[in-house]
């Protein structure tokens, strides 16, 4: 079934789990997420990032998701990731994501702030959520123009306060797109925004996170983690066993039902880290 992001995150919030949140690039992965989901009566999110909105209009990303997300036995929220520009965020709203992540972290604080306000007056008109970030997580590769900067908690408040966003994504350490190391999660910080902040935090980059680490965030304010690159890593993987395995294989279809089942099963693993 089709939901919002505070449809999922509320009762995270209230239960002490998190939501995983799956960055997806087509459907097989969409689905591999969703089936995991539903194996554990779990919901999840299917993110669409800036890098697949670039590469495939708005309105046909939400006619491939949006169906299966509505289909599905368990809550599914279809959520814009990171994005920019303003237009692009109501774009989404119109075309039928429910939720959206409005990214003004570049930005002064009141600068954030004041886009914040605009999508969130455009988005509850059609009960659709909406995410913000407060400070600045970095990308260990690519997207160099991001800056790292740790999330200030006089600014986080007022972005709550003023802005009224569902969710909040803080920076306290995490980076995004790690492969193959672990980040230092900044407790210190994490403790004073958690004490501050009274709706869903959200982590961004959980694949450079310590388990043990996930599992602490998770059982606090944390609803939300956005997960991208172990799935990918497992794509990537999949792919080329299945295609060595059987050098005359060509049928993409064949090939995929191969896939599938191992991103299952990574999603499956990180839907239960985190609690549900």
């Amino acid at each position: 079934m089709l939901a919002n992001l505070n449809q999922v995150l509320q009762p995270a919030f209230k239960g002490g789990y998190a939501v995983a949140c799956f960055n997806v690039f087509g459907y097989e992965d969409a689905l591999a997420v969703v089936e995991a989901a539903e194996a554990r009566n779990a919901s999840v999110i299917l993110s669409i990032n800036l890098d697949m909105i670039e590469f495939m209009p708005l309105q046909n990303i939400v006619s491939m998701f949006r169906p299966l997300a509505e289909s599905a036995s368990v809550p599914v929220c279809l959520h814009l990731d990171h994005n920019y520009e303003i237009d692009t965020v109501k774009s989404a709203i119109d075309h039928g994501f429910s939720s959206v992540m409005y990214d003004g972290s570049q930005e002064p604080i009141m600068d954030n702030i004041t886009g914040i306000q605009s999508v969130v007056a455009y988005a509850r008109q059609q009960n659709v959520s909406v995410e913000a970030e407060v400070g600045s997580v970095p990308y260990a590769k690519g997207r160099d123009h991001i800056k790292s900067a740790l999330t200030k908690v006089d600014e986080a408040l007022m972005m709550v306060e003023q802005g009224k966003p569902e969710a909040i994504a803080i920076s306290v350490g995490n980076i995004h797109r790690i492969e193959s190391s672990y980040v230092d999660i900044n407790f210190e910080r994490f403790d004073a925004l958690e004490k501050a902040i009274k709706i869903p935090l959200v982590i961004h980059g959980t694949s450079g996170i310590k388990p043990e680490d996930i599992r602490v965030l998770a059982r606090r304010n944390v609803c939300k983690f956005n997960i991208g690159t172990c799935l990918r890593q497992r794509f990537g993987s999949a792919l080329r066993n299945t295609l060595a395995s059987d050098h005359e294989l060509f049928d993409r279809l064949t090939i995929m039902k191969q896939i599938i089942p191992e991103l299952s099963d990574e999603a499956g693993k990180m839907i239960e880290l985190l609690g549900q």
